[in-house]
C-alpha cells in the first residue's frame, strides 16, 4: 500500500515538474521531487481522502474549503502543479455529471435567475470589492499591462482608454456599458473622451450604488445607470461596450445575447465584446460554476464568432490578453489576502475561512491558469461593427491604438 501510494505520488510529481509532499491522517509522509517541498498538502481526516480519490481535484478543493485538508507552502505553486499534471482533468467524466444538474437546476434562461446567480457574486456590496480592486474605479475584469506598468490602478485605467481607442468613442456619442459594475468604464470614458454614458446590470446592490454615485458627483446628464437583464434592449446607441459579460449568458443563451448586443448598437456603430473564452468546446470548470459564478459559462471563441456573425456584425478586430489576465488575477491576490482582515470585519458570518479559502483559490488558480502555457482558457477583445465599415468610417491600421498614455 505504501509502495503504491508513493508511485502515485511520483507519478503526479513527475508531470508537475515540482517538490510536494502529501501527509495523510495518521501521520505518514510521502514526498516526491528534489529538494525541499514547495508545498505540502495534509488531509486531516479520512473522508477527505476518499473524497479526493471519487472526485478528483474537486473532491480535494471542496475538503480544503471545509478545513478537512490544509495546504502548507505556495498555493500558487500547487494550483498550477494540479494543472501541469492533468490531475484537474482526471475525473472530468465524474465531475460533469455534477456540471449538468448545475446546468439544469440554475441555469441563465430565466431572467430572474439570471439575476440571482449575478446577485450571488456581484451582491457582495461595494465596501466588499473596494477592499481589493483598484481605486476608485473598482473595474473587476482583465487590465492592460502595459511595459513599465506600476500599478493595477494604471493598468485598468490603460485597459479602458484602449477600449476607447479600438470603438474610436468621441464626445457626444452615447454608448451603453452592458453589465457596468461600479461604472469605472463610464466615469473614465466621460472624464476623457466626452461621451455619454448609460450603465445596463442586473445586480441590484451595483446599480443602487452606482446611481447614488453618479447622483452624488451631479452626471445625471451625462451617465445613467438602468437595472435590466442584458437581454432587455430598449434603446440603440452609437458605441456598445460589453467588458466581462459573456461569461454570465449561461451554456445555451449565448446566440440570444450576442443577439442583444446587435440590437443595442445603430447601424453603423462600433462595439467591443471582451470576455473569458475557450479554444475549441469544453465544459466551463464545475468549481468556478458552483462555488463562484453561479450560471456561469466560458464559451468559445469560434462560437461566439459565428453568433456574431448571424447576429450582423462585422467582426473588425480579435485580439488575446490572456497574459494580462494572469498579472491582473495576481494583483487581486495579493490585495485580497493583504486586507483579509478588513473583508472578514465587514461581516464575519459571511466573510469566514470557508469564503476565503473559496476565493484564494479563485483567484489564484485562475491567474495560474491563465499562466499555464497549454491552458484552454484565454481574454479576447473583439471588436465588431454593425455592418461593414468603409475606409473613412474606421483607421485601416492599428496605428491610433498605441503611443498614448493618459494620467
Amino acid at each position: 500500500m505504501n509502495l503504491s501510494l508513493q508511485a502515485a505520488v511520483d507519478s503526479l510529481g513527475e508531470r508537475a515538474g515540482v517538490a510536494f509532499a502529501v501527509v495523510l491522517p495518521r501521520g505518514a509522509a510521502y514526498q516526491t521531487g528534489v529538494g525541499e517541498p514547495v508545498f505540502t498538502v495534509v488531509f486531516r481526516t479520512d473522508g477527505a481522502l476518499v473524497s479526493m480519490l471519487a472526485r478528483g481535484h474537486l473532491g480535494l478543493l471542496e475538503a480544503y474549503f471545509d478545513q478537512e485538508v490544509d495546504l502548507q507552502g505556495d498555493l500558487g505553486a500547487a494550483m498550477a502543479a494540479g494543472m501541469r499534471s492533468g490531475f484537474d482533468v482526471r475525473f472530468d467524466a465524474v465531475n460533469s455529471v455534477e456540471n449538468n444538474l448545475l446546468e439544469w437546476r440554475g441555469a441563465n434562461r430565466d431572467a430572474q435567475q439570471a439575476k440571482t446567480n449575478a446577485r450571488a457574486h456581484y451582491g457582495l456590496g461595494e465596501s466588499f470589492y473596494r477592499l481589493w480592486l483598484d481605486d476608485p474605479l473598482k473595474m473587476y475584469t482583465c487590465a492592460y499591462w502595459r511595459e513599465g506598468t506600476q500599478s493595477l490602478e494604471q493598468a485598468q485605467r490603460d485597459k479602458i482608454d484602449h477600449v476607447c481607442r479600438k470603438i474610436d468613442l468621441r464626445r457626444g456619442e452615447r454608448f451603453v456599458d452592458i453589465g457596468c459594475g461600479f461604472g469605472g468604464f463610464m466615469f473614465r470614458a466621460l472624464e476623457t473622451t466626452g461621451a455619454l454614458g448609460t450603465g445596463v446590470n442586473t445586480t441590484t446592490e451595483q446599480v443602487q450604488w452606482l446611481d447614488a454615485e453618479i447622483r452624488r458627483r451631479g452626471l445625471q446628464e451625462q451617465l445613467q445607470v438602468r437595472e435590466a437583464d442584458f437581454r432587455d434592449v430598449n434603446a440603440q446607441f452609437d458605441k456598445v461596450v460589453s467588458i466581462g459579460v459573456l461569461e454570465h449568458a449561461g451554456r445555451d443563451q449565448l446566440a440570444e445575447v450576442v443577439k442583444a448586443h446587435a440590437d443595442f448598437l445603430k447601424p453603423g456603430g462600433l462595439g467591443m465584446l471582451h470576455f473569458i473564452g475557450h479554444v475549441g468546446r469544453r465544459d466551463t470548470e464545475l468549481f468556478i460554476r458552483k462555488h463562484v459564478f453561479p450560471g456561469g459559462w466560458i464559451p468559445s471563441l469560434a462560437d461566439t464568432l459565428v453568433e456574431m456573425e448571424n447576429a450582423g456584425l462585422e467582426v473588425i478586430d480579435v485580439e488575446n490578453l490572456r497574459r494580462h489576465y494572469a498579472l491582473t488575477l495576481d494583483e487581486w491576490a495579493r490585495r485580497f489576502g493583504a486586507n483579509w482582515p478588513a473583508i472578514q470585519a465587514l461581516d464575519p458570518e459571511r466573510f469566514n475561512e470557508r469564503f476565503r479559502r473559496i476565493w484564494m483559490c479563485y483567484l489564484v488558480g485562475c491567474a495560474e491558469m491563465f499562466r499555464s502555457e497549454v491552458g484552454q482558457t484565454h481574454l479576447f477583445q473583439v471588436l465588431f461593427s454593425k455592418g461593414n465599415i468603409s475606409r473613412t468610417s474606421y483607421p485601416m491600421t492599428r496605428e491610433h491604438l498605441y503611443g498614448h498614455r493618459a494620467p
